[in-house]
C-alpha cells in the first residue's frame, strides 16, 4: 500500500529535490496534495504530472488570473492541504514564518510532518511542541544538520547527551574581509560554496542567521539548553552535525552535501530505505575536514538570533520577522549586506518579547516585528 503526501513548498529548491525523492520511490508513495506560494506555471505543470487531488495556489494576487486552471488558493486552501484526509505525510518546505499555522494544522490531524519550515519551531516552538504532545502526530525534521542530530542520537535518552554540534559553511563570505562583505552585493551573496538552496536560505547562510534559526530549531526538537548547543564553522560541509555523549563519545553524520537524504529518512524514520539516488560517500573524494569558530563579530545577526531564543517567548518569532524584512531589502536594492543586523537589533529592541500562549500572540508579534523592520529599512538612510 502506498502512503500519501501532501508536498507544501512544491516549486522551492527542497520542494524540487523532495519531488525527486518522491519519484524514485513512486511505488511506496503518492502525492495528493501539492501547494506552492505563487509560481502558478510550475505549479501548474508539476499537477499535470503528479495529478493530486488538491493544488494549491496560496497567494494568487501575485499572478495572472487562474481561474478555469483547477487551482484552490488562499491560505485556509493551504491548510486544506495540511490536513488533506488522503495524506499520510506532510513535506513542509514552505519559506518563513507563513509556514507555522500549516505545521500546527497538520500535527492537530495527525500525520507525520517532515518538516524543512524551521521557522515554525523558531517563531512558534512552544505551540509547536503542544500540539505534538496533544495529537498523534509525528515530527521529523528535513534539515540536514537535524536529521544528522536524530540519525545521531539514535534513540538515547535525552540525559545522556552532553552537547551537539551544529556545523555552519561559513557561506560565500567566510574568508571576506568584514568591510567588503559588509558591501557585498545580492549576486555574491547567493554564490553558496557547498549548498543550492532557494535565495532566502542563501542570504541566510551568508549572514548566518540560518544557523542562528537552527540553533533555536533544536532547542525545541531535541529538549537541550542553549549552553548544550554549539557551532563551528566546517567549510567542506561534509559533516552535518554531531553529538558528544556524557561519556566522552562523539557521533557523526557525514556525506556529501544533498537535501535528498534527508528528506528520505524524514519519510522512513526510524527505518532507512535502499536508495541509489543520492552519491556514495567517499572519503578520500571527501578530502581534508576543517573546523573554525564561528565570529560573532563579522556574524551578528547570528548572535542576535542565538540571543534571541535565549530571551526566548517571542523574541526568536521578532528575530525572525525581522530578518525576513532585511533579507527582502537586501535583495531588493534597499539595504546593504552589513545593515540588515542593525534592522534586525532595531526590531529586537522595539517590539519586546512576551510569552508565546496563542498563535495570535505570535503572528501579532510577527506583525510588529515586520512594521518595525520595514521602518528601519525605510527611514534610514544606510
Amino acid at each position: 500500500m502506498t502512503a500519501g503526501v501532501a508536498l507544501l513548498g512544491c516549486t522551492g529548491s527542497i520542494g524540487r529535490s523532495a519531488l525527486a525523492v518522491l519519484e524514485r520511490h513512486s511505488a511506496e508513495y503518492r502525492v495528493v496534495a501539492l501547494a506552492a506560494n505563487r509560481n502558478c506555471a510550475a505549479l501548474l505543470e508539476l499537477a499535470a504530472r503528479h495529478q493530486p487531488r488538491l493544488a494549491v495556489l496560496v497567494d494568487p494576487e501575485s499572478t495572472a488570473d487562474v481561474s478555469g486552471a483547477g487551482l484552490q488558493t488562499g491560505r485556509r486552501a493551504l491548510i486544506e492541504a495540511a490536513t488533506h484526509p488522503e495524506a499520510d505525510v506532510v513535506i513542509n518546505a514552505i519559506v518563513g514564518a507563513a509556514g507555522l499555522e500549516a505545521t500546527l494544522a497538520a500535527l492537530g490531524a495527525g500525520k507525520r510532518l517532515a518538516l524543512a519550515n524551521k521557522e515554525s519551531l523558531v517563531a512558534g516552538g512552544p505551540l509547536v511542541m503542544e500540539a505534538l504532545a496533544r495529537g498523534a502526530g509525528r515530527l521529523i525534521p528535513i534539515d540536514s544538520e537535524h536529521s544528522a542530530i536524530l540519525q545521531c542520537i539514535a534513540g538515547a535518552p535525552v540525559d545522556s547527551v552532553r552537547r551537539i554540534v551544529l556545523t555552519a559553511s561559513g557561506g560565500p563570505f567566510r574568508d571576506l574581509p568584514r568591510a567588503a562583505m559588509e558591501r557585498a552585493t545580492p549576486d555574491q551573496a547567493l554564490r553558496h560554496p557547498t549548498w543550492e538552496m532557494g535565495a532566502k536560505i542563501t542570504i541566510d547562510s551568508a549572514s548566518l542567521a540560518n544557523k542562528a534559526l537552527e540553533v533555536i530549531e533544536a532547542h525545541f526538537l531535541f529538549g537541550l539548553d542553549y549552553d548544550a548547543i554549539e557551532v563551528v564553522v566546517h567549510p567542506q560541509s561534509i559533516i552535518h552535525s554531531m553529538v558528544e555523549f556524557i561519556d566522552g563519545s562523539v557521533v557523526a553524520q557525514m556525506g556529501f552535501p544533498s537535501m535528498e537524504l534527508p528528506i528520505l529518512y524524514a519519510l522512513t524514520h526510524p527505518a532507512r530505505v535502499r536508495d541509489g539516488g543520492v552519491r556514495r560517500f567517499d572519503p578520500v573524494a571527501a578530502g581534508g575536514l576543517t573546523f573554525e569558530p564561528v565570529d560573532e563579530q563579522r556574524f551578528p545577526a547570528f548572535r542576535l538570533g542565538v540571543l534571541a531564543g535565549r530571551t526566548g517567548g517571542t523574541a526568536p518569532a521578532v528575530f525572525n520577522a525581522a530578518n525576513e524584512v532585511a533579507v527582502a531589502g537586501f535583495l531588493g536594492g534597499r539595504l546593504p549586506f552589513g545593515r540588515m543586523p542593525a534592522v534586525i537589533e532595531f526590531a529586537l529592541s522595539t517590539v519586546h518579547a512576551v510569552p508565546v500562549d496563542s498563535l495570535e500572540t505570535v503572528m501579532e508579534a510577527d506583525r510588529r516585528a515586520r512594521l518595525a523592520a520595514q521602518r528601519a529599512v525605510v527611514e534610514n538612510e544606510w
